[in-house]
Parts: structure tokens; C-alpha cells; sequence
């Protein structure tokens, strides 16, 4: 039996609904991918060019630190991979997740939110930068998708 773990980044909460739906609808456990210097609504303020999550993102080395890692992510043979879609990418702090959490061997299945779309477009720059990841094509929501569709997708997995 396959063992499941739903690992998320949220901003603003949309993420972390969708990533409790699915882990009701799979039984999978649960981690949030939070960074250790949580996010303000001054550092998400897109209209502000010099706003954390741009400066983070203009960068392509940017790091941030982890608040915590997973403890043990051997336990798991799959991983749900959860944010929302920043400039048609997975913001910064997901690929400090992927870099400091071994992934070697795990079917990754990232999920996203966004309300305009863009999650091939970030799952192909993860597969370039983690060419050594199972990364499959995953599933983009719209900030309103109803619980029912996410819970339905879930369950195929």
C-alpha cells in the first residue's frame, strides 16, 4: 500500500484548504512547508517591485530557510506537492523543501492554486532544476474550485 504525504507551501490560505481536502480525501499525512521568517502581507504586495516575494523570485539561488523539515521522509513512497503559482513558478521556499527533504526514489505529484493558471510551466522549470525527481504532471486549481472536484482528483491518485 502506497504511502502518502501531502507537503504544502500557502500564502494566503487558498493552498493550505486545498491541501486538507486532499489529505481527507487520501488519509495521506500532512506537512506545511513554511519558511523560519513568515511571509507579511507587505512581502506578498505584488504591485510593490521590491516586495519579498519578487526579490525572492528575481533570484534564482534564493533559499529561504525552513521553519521545520519533514522527520522521516523515507516513510513515504509519494508526495503531494502543493503551492500556488508565483510568476508561473513554485515559490522559492518549495525548492528549499525539495533540497532539503530526500525525495530520491518518490513519485512527486504536485498540485497548485492560482487564479490564472501556470502550473506546467512551473512543473517543467522543478524538472529542469530537479532533473533526478519523479515529477509527474500534477494539477493546477482555480482559487474557487469547489471541494468536491479536488477531493474526486485525490482519489485517483
Amino acid at each position: 500500500m502506497s504511502k502518502k504525504l501531502v507537503a504544502f507551501f500557502s500564502s494566503s490560505g487558498e493552498t493550505k484548504e486545498v491541501a486538507e481536502w486532499i489529505v481527507e480525501a487520501t488519509g495521506a499525512d500532512c506537512f506545511e512547508i513554511k519558511p523560519a521568517e513568515a511571509y507579511t502581507e507587505a512581502d506578498l504586495n505584488y504591485t510593490d517591485p521590491d516586495c519579498r516575494a519578487t526579490a525572492e523570485m528575481n533570484d534564482p539561488d534564493c533559499r529561504p530557510e525552513l521553519a521545520a523539515k519533514v522527520e522521516d521522509a523515507s516513510a513515504y513512497d509519494t508526495v503531494l506537492l502543493g503551492f500556488p503559482i508565483w510568476f508561473y513558478a513554485a515559490p522559492r521556499v518549495v525548492n528549499s523543501f525539495i533540497e532539503q527533504t530526500d525525495l530520491a526514489g518518490k513519485k512527486i505529484i504536485p498540485f497548485a492554486t492560482s487564479g490564472m493558471g501556470g502550473l506546467k510551466e512551473a512543473v517543467e522549470k522543478l524538472k529542469a532544476q530537479y532533473p533526478e525527481l519523479a515529477l509527474e504532471e500534477g494539477k493546477c486549481f482555480e482559487i474557487t474550485a469547489p471541494e468536491g472536484e479536488i477531493k474526486e482528483w485525490a482519489i485517483t491518485l
